[in-house]
């Protein structure tokens, strides 16, 4: 299953949705109401409900059948596949050569940081800054899972059942900020810096999201191209080391780490600007493009 969320143009809010193979999109909420399912208004309170595959199931379903909730994708606007997580957990160093890029050693175990969750932004939204503020701006592009159950403490053979699905991200930084402060959230936490999407895919979907290709084009040159078999930590290792920590929960996103090409580190760098756009591909997941701009006000 591939899990959106989306608004009618006119709309205040979003709900969850899922794309037909005819390229229309059904509205869970409603399509599962008419059919006596409740099914709720976000993606993160749909993943926290219990059996929310089979309701969501049955929604797609009736919907198919009887027209109900079902939209032409040109009427709606696109969201963050998850809007609002709790947590939005990184992995920094993950990828051995980009370790090695940046003069790091190889980590002997995870390295996390956070993004606050005012850094998500959607698919079809423009991440904006103060060029006053920060100057070194850089992409990394990531695969990224999405918890679906809550894991406390899990055993990494059991973490995957923790796993509702992947999206695409990119882990956008302010570099001047991260390297200049020692450690990284303010450099990582601007908002809008960690633009997902355009769907959640859920891992039944996914034969094994450590043999994926990963992407990353900045105004169409490749500059990050590599596979998640190059993780140093897969999704399992990932998700029980966090979970001896803290307990993860629906909804909540892991960024797994960038492999080598970021622009801070390329000969001469390159960084972002005003009216760039970079697309990161994850194979089987999807294509995430955003615009950049400069915001002074």
């Amino acid at each position: 299953m591939r899990l959106a969320q989306y608004r009618l143009t006119d709309e205040p809010h979003g709900w969850p949705g899922v794309t037909t193979d005819d390229g229309e999109v059904i509205e869970l909420p409603a399509a599962g109401a008419a059919a006596g399912v409740e099914i709720p208004d976000t993606t993160t309170d749909l993943l926290d409900a219990w059996n929310w595959r089979a309701k969501a199931e049955l929604a797609v379903e009736h919907a198919t059948e009887t027209g109900v909730g079902v939209h032409d994708p040109a009427e709606l606007d696109r969201l963050a596949p998850v809007t609002d997580p709790q947590k939005v957990v990184c992995v920094g160093l993950n990828y051995r050569d980009h370790a090695e890029e940046g003069d790091n050693p190889i980590p002997e175990e995870p390295v996390l940081f956070s993004k606050f969750p005012t850094t998500v932004t959607g698919p079809d939204d423009t991440v904006s800054w103060d060029p006053a503020y920060t100057e070194k701006v850089d992409y990394e592009a990531e695969l990224v899972a999405v918890i679906g159950e809550e894991a406390r403490r899990v055993d990494p053979d059991e973490a995957m059942d923790h796993v509702a699905g992947f999206t695409v991200g990119n882990d956008v930084s302010a570099r001047d900020l991260q390297h200049g402060d020692g450690q990284w959230i303010r450099g990582k936490s601007l908002d809008g810096f960690a633009p997902i999407g355009p769907e959640l895919v859920t891992t039944d979907e996914i034969d094994d999201p450590h043999d994926l290709s990963i992407a990353a084009d900045v105004n169409g040159e490749r500059l990050q191209d590599s596979t998640t078999a190059n993780l140093i930590f897969g999704i399992d290792e990932l998700v029980s080391f966090c979970s001896q920590a803290f307990t993860l929960t629906p909804g909540d996103l892991l960024f797994t780490g960038t492999p080598p090409g970021v622009g801070v580190y390329r000969e001469p760098p390159v960084l972002l600007g005003d009216g760039d756009t970079v697309t990161v591909t994850v194979e089987g997941v999807g294509e995430l493009t955003t615009r950049f701009a400069f915001d002074a006000d």
